[in-house]
């Protein structure tokens, strides 16, 4: 593994700075690649959602990154940032790494799969950006893995995820960073997952976001599994719920994004 820094010199640094890791894979099969984003709750990160994903990846043949993003006591917009950065310095360096720009998707679990969301469709400019031409490149990746994402606040109940969100938003309200109503034609195609028990997110929020895309006839699959709680990353030997990563590797295939 490779730590690579995103800047020479990190806007707004306050403490941990933010790095991309880069996993080669060992056997190398496709031009496809991840940036992986760990849930979290915009609090912490979880390894097992990035380097655990980044090795799966590694043994179909696929290079992956993961974006080690801030977070707390950082707010938004310094998680988009980071985000955008990662995805800008794999797309401007994918000649170095054999990746096709146009083949770079984005991945993340719970905090990181609403990140991965946001990242996909939150268009305006942020704080911070234009730094160097490095921004110049476009930061929105060609497809989303979204993995029991923290897409949104179902209703006033919903304290969890809306405790999550209030760790990137600060003062401003979650409402603004709800990825599901900023979903366009232009949105990436998508992947996502999460299980019927999962106490932590609701998963109508996921219904939401794949309502959105099939609004707007963005392609997509979503996979609602049993036999599992919030944030399983492979879930290894969990039956009904392991399945999910097989699925995922048959979507990418039949995309193009692995061999068959």
């Amino acid at each position: 593994m490779e730590v690579i820094h995103l800047w020479d010199n990190v806007p707004a640094l306050d403490g941990e700075e933010p790095v991309l890791e880069y996993y080669p894979a060992e056997n190398k099969t496709t031009d496809a690649t991840f940036v992986i984003f760990p849930g979290g709750a915009y609090a912490f990160r979880s390894a097992f959602e990035g380097d655990g994903y980044a090795k799966f990846l590694n043994a179909h043949g696929m290079d992956a990154f993961v974006c080690e993003y801030r977070v707390l006591p950082n707010r938004f917009p310094l998680q988009l940032l980071d985000a955008r950065r990662a995805v800008r310095y794999v797309r401007a360096n994918s000649e170095k790494y054999g990746i096709d720009p146009n083949k770079i998707g984005a991945m993340g679990s719970s905090a990181g799969g609403h990140l991965s969301a946001l990242l996909a469709n939150y268009k305006d400019p942020i704080d911070f950006e234009g730094a160097d031409s490095l921004d110049s490149v476009d930061p929105v990746p060609n497809a989303t893995v979204l993995c029991y994402p923290a897409i949104r606040a179902v209703n006033d109940d919903d304290q969890i995820v809306r405790g999550c969100l209030m760790n990137l938003a600060g003062d401003i309200p979650v409402e603004n960073y709800y990825p599901d109503t900023m979903v366009t034609e232009q949105t990436p195609p998508a992947f996502i997952w999460a299980t019927y028990e999962d106490a932590c997110v609701n998963i109508i929020s996921s219904y939401t976001y794949g309502k959105a895309l099939r609004d707007h006839n963005v392609p997509h699959e979503l996979h609602i599994l049993t036999g599992g709680d919030h944030g399983l990353g492979l879930a290894e030997g969990i039956p009904g719920v392991e399945q999910w990563s097989g699925l995922m590797v048959s979507w990418l295939k039949r995309n193009g994004w692995l061999a068959e």
